[in-house]
C-alpha cells in the first residue's frame, strides 16, 4: 500500500518549486564515449560507463561480446531489496546485484558467481526459456532480443543477479539543446534535491549518469525522461507526475528511492517503457497511477518493497477516475504486497471508477506477503465506493512464489485505508493465467454483500500446475471449479465461469 497521508508534503513541496535557471545549474559534464564493440553482421555491443557514487557488488563477475567477438566486462552494482520479518514487522534490507549493456543483434553473456557453488543456475523468466551452459560457477548464454532477466545461483532470493539487456538507443538529445535538460555521465546533485521539468522538455540521463534528484512534472505537456542513467537515493519518491499530458519515461533505472519508483496524479496520455526500479523501504511502490486515463506501461522490470503495479482513484488531493490503462510485457516481483493491485483508494462522498484495464504477457516472479488480507498476486482490493469494472488479463504466467495468493479479488471496507465499502467489482476476464507452484495460499474471490458485490467473472484457460481448471471437466461434478485453483468463492459473486479455450471459442461464435 502507501505511505501515511504526512508523506505527501515532501512532494507536494517539491512540485511548486521554481524551475527556472534550473537546467543550466545541475547540467553535468561532457558525455565520456561508451565503449563499444563491433560485431559481424551487425552485432554489437555498448558498454556503460561506471556509475559514481552507486555502490557496487562483488557476488558476480559480468563479461558480453558481440558473437564472436571480445569479451568485455560490465560494471555490477548494489540493489537493496526487503525482507520482512513476519514475527516482528522488521524490514532487513538485502544486498543483491544489477548490471545492464545496450546491444543489437546476438549477444553472448558470461556470468561467473565469485562465491563459487553454482550447482544449479536459474534464469528467470522461465517463460524465455533460456538454458545455460554452466562451466563450475560460470554460466553462458545467448540473447538475440532485449531482456529484463533474473540470474539465480542455487535458488537464491536475494543473492542474484538483475541483467538488463537494452536496446542501442536511438535518436539521442543534443546536448544544448533549449529543450533538453542533458546530464552526461557523472553525478549530478543540488541542494533542493528535486528537478521540476518546464513544458516541452526532454531530461536525459546518457549512461553512466547518477541524478540524485526527483524529478517533477506537474501541469506541463510533451515532456519526456528518457536514457539509460540512474535515478538514485532520492530523498522522496523518484518521479513525480501530476497534471500532465504527453509524458513519456523511458530506459531509466530507479535505485534506493525513500518511497515510491514513480507516482502518477490526474494525467493522460502517459507512457512508461522499459523501467526497471529497485526498492527496499517501506512504501516502496513500483508504480502508482491516480485518477489518470491513457497510461501505457510496457516492458518493465520492477522489484518493490511495496506492489509493483497499483492502480487506484481518489486520494489526498487527487481527483478523477482512471480508464484506459495497459500493463503489458513486464515483469514484476513483489519482495512485500503485490505485483498487481487494483482499487483501494477512492472518493465516498463522489464515487469513481476504474475501467477498461489492461494486463498483457506479464511474468510475476514473486510474490511474497504475510498478511492474508493484504495477499494476492493479482489483488483486487475495491473500497472508498470505487466500482471496478471492465478489466481483462490476457497470458499471465505467475511462477512460484514464496507466501501469499494468487488471486485476491474483494470488495471491501478496510478501515485502515478506506472511508466507505467499494461498490463493486463487474466484467473481469482472464485468459491464459498460469501458475506454477506449490507454495500459494488459499485463493479469495468475495463481495461484501448483496449491494456490494461480484459479478461477470470468467476465467478462460486457466492452468495450475497444468491442470485446466474448467467447470466442465477434469473434477468430479459435486465439486466447485474453484476447488481446483483451490479458490474461496462466496455468496455474493454471481456468475462466476471457469472455461476451457474451445468453451469459450464456442460461446463467442454463437
Amino acid at each position: 500500500m502507501n505511505a501515511p497521508l504526512s508523506r505527501r508534503t515532501t512532494l507536494q513541496a517539491a512540485g511548486v518549486i521554481a524551475a527556472a535557471g534550473l537546467a543550466g545549474s545541475i547540467v553535468g559534464t561532457a558525455q565520456a564515449a561508451a565503449a563499444e564493440e563491433p560485431g559481424a553482421a551487425g552485432d554489437r555491443v555498448v558498454i556503460h560507463p561506471t556509475l559514481p557514487k552507486v555502490p557496487v557488488n562483488n557476488s558476480f563477475t559480468v563479461k558480453v561480446r558481440p558473437l564472436g567477438g571480445t569479451w568485455q566486462k560490465l560494471g555490477v552494482y548494489l540493489a537493496k531489496l526487503a525482507l520482512i520479518d513476519a514475527n516482528t514487522g522488521s524490514n532487513r534490507a538485502q544486498n543483491s546485484s544489477w548490471a545492464a549493456f545496450d546491444f543489437s543483434g546476438t549477444v553472448e553473456v558470461e556470468v561467473t558467481y565469485n562465491p563459487g557453488g553454482g550447482e544449479k543456475v536459474r534464469i528467470r523468466p522461465d517463460s524465455y526459456g533460456i538454458k545455460p551452459e554452466v562451466l563450475g560457477s560460470t554460466a553462458r548464454f545467448t540473447l538475440d532480443q532485449p531482456r529484463n532477466l533474473v540470474v539465480q545461483i542455487d535458488d537464491k532470493i536475494f543473492d542474484c543477479l538483475h541483467l538488463f539487456a537494452n536496446p542501442i538507443e536511438q535518436d539521442v538529445p543534443t546536448e544544448g539543446d533549449k529543450k533538453v535538460m542533458y546530464f552526461g555521465p557523472g553525478l549530478h546533485t543540488h541542494p533542493d534535491r528535486t528537478l521540476k521539468v518546464p513544458d516541452g522538455t526532454t531530461v536525459y540521463l546518457a549512461a553512466g549518469a547518477v541524478l540524485t534528484s526527483a524529478v517533477i512534472f506537474e501541469n506541463v505537456e510533451n515532456a519526456r525522461l528518457i536514457g539509460r542513467g540512474v535515478i538514485y537515493d532520492t530523498t522522496g519518491g523518484a518521479v513525480f507526475v501530476r497534471k500532465c499530458e504527453n509524458v513519456t519515461i523511458d530506459g531509466v533505472t530507479i535505485l534506493n528511492p525513500r518511497y515510491e519508483n514513480i507516482r502518477v496524479a490526474e494525467s493522460n496520455n502517459l507512457t512508461i517503457k522499459n523501467l526497471r526500479a529497485f526498492s527496499h523501504q517501506g512504501w516502496g511502490d513500483g508504480i502508482q497511477l491516480y485518477c489518470s486515463e491513457n497510461v501505457t506501461i510496457d516492458g518493465c522490470f520492477l522489484r518493490t518493497s511495496d506492489d509493483c503495479v497499483a492502480l487506484y482513484t481518489h486520494r489526498w488531493d487527487f481527483y478523477g477516475d482512471t480508464r484506459n490503462i495497459t500493463v503489458k510485457n513486464c515483469s514484476l516481483w513483489a519482495d512485500v504486497a503485490h505485483p498487481i493491485n487494483i482499487g483501494v483508494h477512492g472518493n465516498s462522498d463522489t464515487p469513481e471508477v476504474l475501467e477498461n484495464l489492461r494486463y498483457k504477457n506479464i511474468d510475476i516472479l514473486d510474490h511474497r506477503e504475510p498478511q492474508v488480507t493484504y495477499q494476492g498476486a493479482i489483488a483486487f482490493m475495491v473500497g472508498d465506493s470505487n466500482i471496478v469494472r471492465d478489466v481483462r488479463f490476457d497470458d499471465i504466467r505467475v511462477e512460484d512464489f514464496r507466501w501469499g495468493q494468487l488471486i485476491h479479488m474483494r470488495v471491501e471496507y478496510n478501515p485502515k485505508y478506506n472511508t466507505s465499502a467499494g461498490s463493486g467489482i463487474e466484467s473481469v476476464y482472464i485468459k491464459d493465467l498460469s501458475y506454477n507452484g506449490k507454495n500459494a495460499d488459499l485463493s479469495i474471490i468475495a463481495g461484501l454483500d448483496a449491494e456490494h458485490a461480484i459479478k461477470d467473472v470468467t476465467f478462460e484457460n486457466l492452468r495450475v500446475n497444468g491442470r485446466v481448471i474448467a467447470d466442465s471437466t477434469g473434477k468430479p461434478r459435486w465439486y466447485l471449479a474453484a476447488d481446483g485453483v483451490p479458490m474461496f468463492v462466496n455468496e455474493h459473486v454471481t456468475n462466476l465461469k471457469f472455461l476451457t479455450t474451445a468453451e469459450a471459442e464456442a460461446a463467442a461464435a454463437s
